[in-house]
C-alpha cells in the first residue's frame, strides 16, 4: 500500500525527510479495526516526531500522522462496535504507526463515527483537536465546576491553532463560559471571532492589563496552547485566586511557584495519555468523539480546515510540515486521497 515516511529523523527541508514508499497491508486482530484513510489533517506532534523519533528496532520507516477520516475496511475478530462499511474518525496512538498511509490500523475503542454531514477532509480536521480540547476543559480542568468569586470566563491562548479554534466553539456550545481568546494579526483576530469568542486580546502585548481592561473580573480558566513560557507570568497574575490552569504544548520549563500564592491548580493536558497506558476509560474517546459528531451533524461545532493541499504524499506533507513549523497557521492543515 502507498504511504509516506522517513528512515532518519531530519528537518524538512532534507531530501528525505518524508518520502512516498510502499509499505505492506496491515491485518487487524483484536479490537483493531483496518481503516481505509480518506484523508488526514496534519498536527504539531507530527513534526516533532519526525525531527525525533527514528523507526522502530527492526522496522524500515516510521510513519506519523495522527488524524483521520475513512471506512473501516476490516475488523478484528473482538471487535464490538464497527462493520465493514462504516464511516469513521479517530486521532490514533502515537505508539503505533501513523495514519499517512492508505490502510491503517486503530483499536475501536478511541474511534468515533464520522459526521455525515461533514466531506472526509473536513472531518479529518477535528480528531485530535477536539479530543485534546475536550479533555482538557472536562476531565483536567473541570470547567462545570465554578470557582468562588471568579469571572466565568475562560482564557485561551493562542486562539487560531488548530487545538485553540475548536477550544472556543466547543466552550460555546457546551459550556456558558464567557469566552476570551488572544490573536495578534487582523486575521487572526477575524478568525478566532468568526468561531465565538465573546473577547479578543493580543498575545503580542501584556495580557493581564488587557484582562483587566475587559472589566469582567479575573477569569476562572485559562487555557494554554502555545508559547506558555512566554506568558506564565502574566497567566499567573490575571487568574482568580483557586482557578484552574490547562496547557497542551512542551516549555521547557517555568516557575510553578508563581501560581503558589493563588493555589492555583495546574493540568497537563495530553490526548494519547488514554490510548499510550490503555486506561480503563480508553473508551472514553469514541464517546467523546460521537459527542463532537453529533454537534457537528447538528450545526454547532464546524471544521477548522482552512488549508487544502491536495492528495496525501510526501511533496504535499512537506509544505504542510513546513508550514505549521512556520508557527504561522490557521486553523487546521488538510490533505485527501491518494494519488
Amino acid at each position: 500500500m502507498k504511504a509516506v515516511g522517513y528512515k532518519t529523523p531530519s528537518s524538512i527541508a532534507a531530501t528525505d525527510s518524508l518520502v512516498d514508499i510502499d509499505i505492506a497491508k496491515p491485518a487487524p486482530e483484536g479490537r483493531d479495526i483496518l481503516v481505509e484513510v480518506k484523508a488526514i489533517s496534519v498536527n504539531p506532534v507530527d513534526y516533532k516526531v519526525r525531527r525525533s523519533t527514528p523507526p522502530a528496532a527492526g522496522i524500515d520507516w516510521k510513519v506519523v500522522g495522527w488524524d483521520a477520516a475513512g471506512i473501516v475496511a476490516a475488523v478484528g475478530p473482538d471487535v464490538m462496535q464497527f462493520k465493514p462499511g462504516d464511516e469513521v474518525w479517530y486521532a490514533g496512538s502515537i505508539t503505533r504507526p501513523g495514519a499517512n498511509a492508505e490502510f491503517h490500523l486503530v483499536d475501536e475503542r478511541i474511534v468515533g463515527r464520522k459526521p455525515s454531514t461533514l466531506e472526509w477532509a473536513d472531518a479529518a480536521a477535528l480528531p485530535l483537536t477536539s479530543l485534546t480540547a475536550w479533555e482538557a476543559f472536562f476531565d483536567r480542568m473541570d470547567v462545570a465546576r465554578p470557582v468562588p468569586g471568579a469571572a466565568n470566563a475562560i482564557l485561551i491562548v493562542g486562539g487560531a491553532g488548530g487545538v485553540a479554534s475548536i477550544a472556543i466553539q466547543i466552550a460555546r456550545q457546551f459550556t456558558d463560559l464567557t469566552v476570551i481568546a488572544t490573536a495578534s494579526r487582523p486575521e487572526t483576530r477575524d478568525f478566532v471571532t468568526a468561531m465565538g469568542a465573546h473577547h479578543v486580546i493580543d498575545h503580542s502585548k501584556p495580557l493581564a492589563m488587557q484582562i483587566a481592561e475587559l472589566g469582567i473580573g479575573a477569569p476562572a480558566f485559562v487555557f494554554s496552547t502555545t508559547q506558555t513560557e512566554q506568558h506564565v507570568t502574566e497567566i499567573a497574575e490575571l487568574i482568580v485566586p483557586q482557578g484552574r490552569f490547562g496547557l497542551i504544548d512542551d516549555p521547557k520549563g517555568f516557575d510553578i511557584m508563581l501560581f503558589k500564592r493563588k493555589a492555583v491548580s495546574i493540568h497537563h493536558e495530553l490526548m494519547f495519555t488514554r490510548a499510550i497506558y490503555q486506561t480503563p476509560d480508553m473508551d472514553e474517546q469514541g464517546s467523546i468523539l460521537n459527542e463532537v459528531a453529533a454537534a457537528a451533524d447538528d450545526g454547532r461545532l464546524k471544521s477548522t480546515a482552512t488549508v487544502r493541499l491536495g492528495t496525501i504524499n510526501a511533496e504535499n506533507l512537506k509544505k504542510a510540515h513546513a508550514q505549521l513549523e512556520s508557527g504561522t497557521t490557521i486553523g487546521k492543515i488538510v490533505l485527501e486521497g491518494f494519488a
